[in-house]
């Protein structure tokens, strides 16, 4: 078992299930706001007494939930004796054991999580965008979701199983029972059979009014058939460089210039349905907020971009894996999508190309078949450099679709640009990086904690200190 993989199924539950699986997923968010409640009273209590300790990590959040939900705290009746006298009667969550327990603790788990990111984010160990403190989820604006792991019961029998009754198309979960799918399983349920695969954990959502389930599995290698053969240690060739753009979607080229792939026609769902999301946000916004037509619009408008994600990912996935099983070693260029959606007269099209979404999927199905791939550096200058004489030319407009050097070299510039790509492992010890700290390159000034006198606390805002999670440095003049 070396690599992980998650299939994806629509449930068709019926109205008792529904209701189940809505019951599950209502637990989740209590359990989750309850923990992030018992995170917040103790940083409040810690204010006046120091030495108080806060449930900060999973395992503290999980220990605080269940030892909270069987006490008064949680729940209480008021009997009344033969006497006429009224006693407490301390009942808890009297409804707990409506739920599975491992819902209670995956979501204070995922608590956990969120705080860690806010601590990591705030002491730099963690990059990217900066993490805030946790929120709570509400109700109308959260997606209800809950997650089961898998456990081997006493009999020997896994809690989830696919298949495992008369109906082939049914997931079985504990707690809520076999619940029949849409999709067919059988290539999952052969795995299974065949010891290939292992189911981790089931993550059921609600999206676009229907109920939906994503089996984790940890999956055996790929038959060697699949694997790409290996290569010398000293053998520099066979590099694809992949240039991704808007009027051309990809071109992969190789060093000596040939074009080996040219996706030219990409499916573009989102400008292609902009007119039945703009008719549908306008039905909506006419209807009152809470009424049966509202609802009913909010619906057509969320299965509508639950359609045009899933032909942007189709899309993807079908390019992807026709480079991966034809090439073993890619080349890609490092792109700052989050600072091109800037760009507001492009920000749509590339939000709708799908770049960051498309490298991830090439990245991890090339490890599954044993190649190798590439990332270049954000400032290669792979558009303006000259594949046939290395010369670094004036930048080129973006209506301008043909590039031209003083040698006289004339070529496509997606085309030009593959080419530069395939170059960039056996050049790229020729550019040095910028010295932008953010693009990874030298520190020019020397600065305090990251994040320091840079985001100001705002009113009810956890700090460091607050959180107990502050990182003592020491500088010396």
């Amino acid at each position: 078992m070396s690599r992980h993989t998650t299939f994806r199924y629509c449930l068709d539950p019926t109205v008792e299930q529904s209701i189940v699986l809505a019951r599950h997923a209502g637990a989740a968010r209590f359990a989750f706001n309850q923990s992030l409640a018992f995170v917040k009273a103790a940083l409040t209590t810690r204010k006046t007494c120091p030495e108080h300790r806060v449930p900060w990590t999973r395992f503290d959040l999980i220990n605080t939930f269940n030892t909270w939900k069987k006490t008064e705290a949680a729940g209480r009746i008021f009997a009344v004796n033969t006497d006429g006298g009224t006693e407490v009667q301390v009942t808890g969550l009297a409804w707990r054991t409506q739920v599975y327990q491992q819902v209670f603790e995956e979501a204070a788990a995922d608590c956990g999580h969120a705080l860690a990111a806010f601590s990591d984010s705030r002491t730099g160990r963690r990059a990217g965008k900066r993490v805030g403190f946790p929120r709570f989820k509400k109700k109308d604006k959260t997606v209800p979701s809950f997650r089961i792991r898998n456990k081997v019961a006493k009999t020997g029998r896994a809690m989830i199983r696919v298949g495992d009754t008369e109906t082939a198309r049914s997931v079985a979960l504990p707690g809520i029972g076999t619940i029949r799918v849409r999709e067919d399983t059988r290539t999952l349920r052969r795995m299974l059979a065949k010891g290939r695969a292992k189911v981790l954990y089931a993550t059921v959502s609600y999206r676009a009014r229907r109920w939906w389930i994503s089996l984790a599995t940890e999956a055996a290698e790929l038959h060697p058939a699949h694997h790409h053969r290996p290569r010398e240690h000293d053998d520099a060739d066979g590099w694809v460089g992949i240039d991704r753009g808007l009027s051309v979607f990809a071109v992969a080229a190789t060093a000596d210039g040939t074009q080996v792939a040219r996706v030219d026609t990409a499916p573009e769902p989102l400008v292609t349905g902009l007119a039945r999301q703009r008719h549908l946000a306008k039905s909506m916004a006419r209807k009152q907020k809470g009424s049966h037509n509202h609802r009913q619009v909010a619906t057509r408008l969320a299965r509508h971009h639950h359609r045009v994600a899933n032909i942007r990912r189709h899309f993807s996935h079908q390019v992807a894996n026709q480079l991966v099983k034809t090439h073993d070693r890619l080349v890609v260029e490092d792109l700052n999508v989050a600072g091109m959606l800037g760009n507001h007269r492009l920000a749509r099209a590339i939000s709708d190309a799908g770049w960051a979404d498309f490298a991830r999927q090439l990245t991890y199905k090339q490890a599954w078949r044993g190649g190798t791939i590439t990332v270049a550096d954000r400032w290669y200058p792979s558009s303006k450099r000259c594949s046939a004489c290395g010369t670094i030319n004036p930048p080129l407009p973006l209506a301008d679709r043909l590039f031209v050097c003083g040698c006289g070299f004339r070529a496509d510039r997606d085309h030009n640009a593959a080419i530069n790509l395939a170059h960039w492992p056996t050049i790229q010890q020729d550019f040095s990086r910028s010295p932008d700290p953010r693009g990874g390159g030298r520190v020019t000034k020397v600065r305090r904690q990251e994040g320091a006198d840079r985001h100001s606390a705002c009113v009810g805002e956890t700090v460091l200190i607050d959180a107990g999670t502050e990182v003592h440095t020491t500088f010396v003049a």
